[in-house]
């Protein structure tokens, strides 16, 4: 995969995310240790994500309940 890692941002819940655009796969890796992938997410859902304010909120609006997911 062709991970690529979002600019540093401050979360409470978020720890970090990465977008492998090839594969249209989302990783969110969790402060309490779960790391998340989201599958077929589009690449302009992933950049909106990166620009948010507030990525728990577009985490939970715009990806939560939105997209097949998995634990890692």
């Amino acid at each position: 995969m062709a991970w690529r890692d979002f600019p540093s941002f401050t979360s409470s819940n978020i720890a970090s995310i990465r977008y492998d655009a090839e594969q249209s796969v989302l990783e969110i890796a969790f402060h309490n240790g779960g790391t998340y992938q989201y599958y077929d997410v589009p690449s302009h859902v992933a950049e909106d994500f990166e620009r948010a304010e507030s990525k728990g909120s577009f985490l939970a609006s715009a990806i939560k309940g939105h997209y097949r997911y998995s634990k890692v």
